[in-house]
């Protein structure tokens, strides 16, 4: 990860437009797939960077919202012609967003964020609870050696396993589970109630991955997460237990997007061991579990 004053995401790199709307579908109860058409922001963004979405002609609400990058869209010969971002409907925004439907406009800014680093890794084990899944389809195609992102084309995310434990409350609220295994990705659910998967917290899907015979050495083992703060907290303790390498892509609520108006700030740790305050649009949102403060 680079240096924040050096930072290769900083909004002057981004693009900002308008971008029609090619398909809007539902995926799970409450959670909808929003296509969309931008080249431009296609060719660059890797998996782990946001775009903020706003509605046009309005300022209710007055703010974006930011959405990770579910997966980029390629033409015919292979060029990303836009992006495939996944919304859970939450409040005044996504509500509304509701009602978008194919060749309507929306606002569109990114790609923003640092993204998850391109090392390579026997295993690559990605962790997400509620809508934390949605980072994950476009890293793990890539660790599956299924498509390149960014521009120049990032090297060096390669993977020869790459697993995903979910959890969400219940069968009717998990979303893309078909994406992943059409993939090749070795899918783990756990719910709630028990209507899918395992019945309990996701992290004793991971604990019970992490123990398997043929569990990789933890040097070739490197661990992802995405949900509730709760959550992420464990899996780090997990790993962190174990001396695996983990990396957590915080969902901090954002105002800007920009790192303008600190709204996003984490508690993260620096090499000395006291914490700051860093903002999670721009020196994240992906940081080294070990270093946040939860």
């Amino acid at each position: 990860m680079s240096h924040p004053l050096e930072s290769c995401h900083f909004a002057d790199h981004a693009w900002c437009g308008e971008a029609r709307v090619l398909e809007h579908v539902p995926l799970a109860r409450g959670t909808h797939r929003v296509r969309l058409a931008c080249p431009d922001l296609a060719r660059q963004i890797v998996p782990g960077q946001f775009v903020m979405l706003r509605l046009p002609g309005t300022d209710d609400p007055l703010l974006g919202r930011p959405l990770a990058l579910y997966d980029t869209v390629l033409d015919d010969a292979g060029t990303p012609i836009g992006i495939d971002v996944v919304y859970l409907v939450v409040g005044k925004m996504t509500g509304r967003l509701t009602k978008v439907v194919a060749g309507d406009a929306l606002q569109i800014w990114g790609p923003l964020g640092n993204g998850f680093p391109a090392r390579a890794v026997e295993h690559l084990m990605m962790v997400a609870g509620g809508i934390g899944q949605t980072p994950f389809a476009a890293l793990g195609r890539e660790f599956l050696g299924k498509r390149s992102y960014g521009d120049p084309t990032r090297r060096g995310a390669q993977a020869s396993r790459v697993t995903l434990c979910y959890g969400a409350r219940s069968q009717e609220y998990l979303a893309g589970v078909e994406d992943f295994q059409l993939l090749g990705v070795d899918v783990r659910l756990a719910t709630d109630d028990g209507s899918a998967g395992a019945k309990g917290f996701v992290t004793a899907e991971l604990e019970r991955l992490l123990s398997e015979p043929n569990a990789a050495p933890v040097d070739q083992t490197r661990i992802v997460c995405c949900g509730p703060e709760p959550m992420m907290a464990a899996v780090a303790k997990i790993a962190a237990a174990r001396g695996i390498a983990c990396e957590v892509s915080l969902e901090t609520p954002m105002a800007c997007g920009l790192g303008i108006c600190f709204s996003c700030v984490a508690r993260v740790r620096d090499a000395s061991g006291e914490w700051d305050y860093r903002r999670t649009c721009v020196e994240g949102p992906v940081f080294d579990a070990s270093t946040i403060v939860f």
